[in-house]
């Protein structure tokens, strides 16, 4: 049996899970995950927290301790998550000191509810920052209109950065600009290059979710033989947008004072369709100095019948790009799904903060101690 994780990893793609919970630090699975299955890397999101809060009893001591300083319910999050983060980060800094800072990384989000808002992103990234005190994490900023700036100024600052909700070919360039703008502002600084990482999210089974949709609405034949196209052709057009701007004299000049390239980051690579092979968006995007970050089951889906077979990005851009156009010429607008997707994204996560509220309003509830 071939060891597919293994095959991914020889091919330049950096294996990461997309989940994190105290249990899974405490019982030792982190570890085992990075031991046997070449994980190297950890993504977290509030969705995440807020289920892995609200389910068991790993987090009841901590809670109980900070219902009896009657912190509030925010301060209580940012407790409870940071605690994760900075014990996965120690627990993967091996893998950052063998890889030179390139993997072994923890990304922790700034509050969703900031999305839209410039300066309380960067006040809120440099807290989070401090407070996790890991050289090895990465702090998740939006890729919003508001976003971009705050990329930049903290990028600037020194701070690594993991840039997330990233749907459009057009804000995908965008964000690569704001990563050498901070580069160039860190440099004027005189700050380590070397120590600045960063990768951009860019997600691929929502565009596929949200197009598919469209064309079953469209019911034609001609429409339908599209399905399922959409999300791989879009990422492996941003490989392409990666490749030039990553060649170009700015990006060698900031290279040569140590700069390191900012990977581009497969997200959302669960498969939402049972019509389509369990592991596609893991084969179909494998591509040099990349990262794919999967839920479990596709990391458990791709170490069983995973079928790696080498680059499968480059050498596609033509194919790529007429797929994407053979949808515009269905009335399909790229650029209308891409906004959806983007303020859907933004909508979702912020739900989920919400609910991240609630559940640990609630435990906070729960296990406060009685007066006296």
């Amino acid at each position: 049996m071939t060891d597919a994780l293994k095959r991914l990893s020889e091919e330049g793609v950096a294996i990461w899970l997309d989940d994190l919970s105290r249990k899974r630090i405490t019982s030792g699975n982190l570890a085992e995950l990075i031991d046997q299955q070449h994980v190297v890397g950890v993504t977290t999101n509030p969705t995440i927290f807020q289920k892995a809060i609200s389910q068991g009893d790993g987090y009841d001591q901590q809670v109980s301790d900070l219902a009896a300083r009657k912190v509030t319910v925010e301060e209580a999050i940012r407790m409870i998550t940071t605690a994760d983060v900075r014990d996965a980060a120690d627990i993967l800094r091996p893998v950052f000191d063998a890889t030179d800072g390139q993997d072994g990384r923890v990304s922790i989000e700034v509050d969703p509810r900031l999305a839209h808002n410039t300066k309380a992103t960067v006040a809120e990234a440099k807290q989070l920052a401090w407070l996790v005190d890991r050289p090895n994490t990465l702090i998740k900023i939006p890729a919003t209109e508001a976003g971009l700036p705050a990329i930049t100024e903290v990028i600037g600052l020194g701070i690594s950065v993991n840039v997330t909700l990233i749907f459009s070919l057009e804000r995908y360039r965008k964000v690569m600009d704001a990563y050498l703008s901070g580069l160039e502002k860190a440099k004027e600084r005189g700050l380590d290059l070397s120590l600045i990482r960063s990768v951009a999210s860019f997600f691929v089974s929502r565009v596929d979710t949200e197009i598919d949709r469209r064309i079953d609405e469209l019911g034609t034949d001609e429409a339908k033989a599209l399905r399922g196209k959409a999300g791989v052709a879009n990422a492996r057009l941003a490989y392409q947008a990666y490749e030039e701007v990553f060649s170009s004299d700015r990006w060698n000049a900031l290279e040569k004072a140590g700069a390191r390239k900012q990977r581009p980051l497969w997200a959302s690579t669960g498969v939402k369709d049972p019509a389509y092979k369990d592991t596609m968006y893991v084969e179909e995007l494998v591509a040099p100095n990349t990262v794919n970050t999967m839920p479990e089951a596709t990391l458990e889906a791709t170490d069983d019948h995973g079928e790696i077979r080498g680059d499968a990005v480059s050498g596609t851009y033509e194919q790529a790009r007429a797929d994407l156009d053979a949808l515009e010429k269905l009335g399909i607008s790229y650029d209308d799904v891409v906004q959806v997707l983007e303020d859907e994204g933004v909508d979702k996560f912020e739900a989920s903060w919400n609910d991240l509220l609630k559940s640990t309003q609630a435990e906070l509830e729960r296990l406060a101690p009685s007066e006296g």
